[in-house]
């Protein structure tokens, strides 16, 4: 039997369903925002130094990378037969090596030096010049790989379009196409949390508690509402992009669109400034130069939360009971309304105990999985106990202020019966607890707000609520 030649594999998109170099600065944009952005400087002077620069601040571990199970198998039968294979890579060679060593299916490793970017031509002049033209069969993906087939004994695709493929067969060489990682919309939709929308319902209270029935205004409301939805989006996937490390060893947050490698990291880091800048056009609709105020503190204030807020103890719940505050804010500032102080202290003790109860459930869920730390969070599991008193005694405090608001002038003005609006109390009490409880024994998800969309006793809680004001009302 003749001599296999050498099998060369390309690593992003073809080994794995990724790109190491979005990975990399991700992972050093989570740990060290100011360092990763003077790094930036370094893509002036070449892709190879800035890959070199990542490769000595962040380690990309190997295990947690989603591999392309039809490569794997590929290279296998490959080896099977009698053949070696090579991983060569325009990633960092410290990376390619790691990589090579973990899989234990390459006998040589070959990227980028920190001054040699090796793709494209000089990929292709590194093989002939190693292996020899016509001596190596290569496994690649994109079109920058053409180069490289031209001068193998064998083209080798992964996941190209039919006009990519013909490019490939141009070429005149022997080619077999294996087929990627099937990609479709929904991991795009998940990476949204369209579920998530619902908190931005909030723009909405302000009109709602002034019984406001002006068209105009609420136009204003629905297109603050879209904003909202686009621009906190946005800050969702560039959380996701932050948080990679902590979300793969996390036993729900794993299955995240781009933890989970569903979604490519490269499209999501683009998804990040189309939402934003989608978001905005729908504001410039609400006409308010207060409103684009709110938003830019709220996105502002999430962009801190993501990058350094959310692992700080305590602060990280204040910060999001004033998210949501926020949203409150701008749904007062779209429809040109002032926000009662009776709303403002309410919303933040609120909030603040849902805040506690989403971090109360994450502990439980940390304890259970038997890990002592909360991953990227500044909480230990034996924080759970204090972290629930918060949420217990904030929440309690947000009924009170409701009962106080319920006596006040204000209430007697806008409803026909308040007397009836007390029912709201208890209901809050009983609801307030539960949700506590429930974080408690561990059945929370990982916000309360989504849990109780989803469940039926707290969307019973929501009709009486409703049916309570509708009394009060008429």
């Amino acid at each position: 039997m003749d001599r296999l030649p050498i099998l060369a594999v390309d690593l992003d998109r073809t080994l794995i369903d990724g790109n190491i170099l979005h990975e990399a600065a991700w992972e050093y944009a989570s740990r060290n925002i100011w360092g990763f952005l003077q790094a930036l400087v370094l893509l002036l002077l070449g892709r190879a130094q800035f890959k070199a620069h990542l490769s000595r601040c962040v380690t990309v571990d190997p295990a947690r990378l989603a591999y392309n199970p039809e490569v794997l198998d590929y290279i296998r039968d490959w080896r099977a037969q009698g053949g070696k294979a090579a991983l060569v890579t325009a990633t960092d060679q410290h990376v390619a090596k790691a990589i090579a060593d973990h899989l234990g299916l390459f006998d040589e490793a070959h990227g980028s030096d920190g001054t040699h970017n090796l793709k494209g031509n000089r990929k292709a002049g590194f093989l002939v010049q190693r292996y020899g033209a016509g001596a190596y069969d290569y496994i690649g993906d994109a079109h920058a790989d053409l180069p490289v087939w031209n001068s193998a004994r064998k083209a080798i695709t992964v996941g190209l379009s039919p006009m990519e493929r013909n490019q490939v067969h141009s070429l005149g060489g022997e080619v077999v196409h294996l087929p990627g990682t099937r990609k479709d919309i929904g991991p795009y939709i998940k990476a949204l949390r369209p579920h998530q929308w619902a908190k931005n319902v909030l723009v909405f209270l302000p009109l709602i508690a002034s019984h406001e029935t002006s068209p105009s205004m609420w136009f204003n409301g629905v297109a603050a509402f879209i904003c909202f939805s686009l621009v906190a989006s946005s800050v969702y996937v560039l959380n996701d992009l932050l948080d990679l490390s902590a979300d793969r060893i996390h036993p729900r947050k794993c299955k995240r669109p781009l933890a989970s490698g569903a979604l490519p990291i490269e499209h999501g880091t683009w998804m990040v400034p189309a939402l934003l800048l989608g978001g905005c056009l729908f504001g410039l609709l609400v006409q308010s130069l207060a409103f684009f105020g709110v938003m830019a503190l709220y996105y502002l204030l999430t962009l801190a939360y993501s990058l350094s807020l959310k692992r700080k103890l305590i602060i990280d719940i204040c910060t999001l009971a004033g998210l949501y505050t926020l949203r409150i804010f701008a749904g007062g500032t779209a429809a040109g309304l002032p926000i009662s102080e009776w709303l403002l202290a309410f919303s933040i003790f609120f909030f603040f105990s849902l805040a506690a109860v989403k971090r109360q459930g994450e502990l439980v869920d940390t304890a259970h999985s038997g890990h002592t730390k909360v991953a990227g969070r500044g909480y230990e599991c034996d924080d759970r106990l204090i972290v629930s008193m918060m949420a217990v005694s904030s929440g309690y405090v947000a009924d009170l202020v409701l009962a106080l608001y319920l006596d006040s002038p204000t209430v007697r003005q806008l409803y026909a019966h308040p007397v009836y609006l007390w029912g709201i109390c208890p209901i809050l009490l009983y609801w307030i607890s539960r949700m506590v409880m429930t974080a408690h024994r561990g059945w929370m998800d990982d916000d309360p707000i989504v849990f109780a969309m989803k469940d039926p006793v707290s969307r019973y809680c929501g009709v009486i609520v409703c049916l309570v004001i509708t009394a009060g009302v008429v």
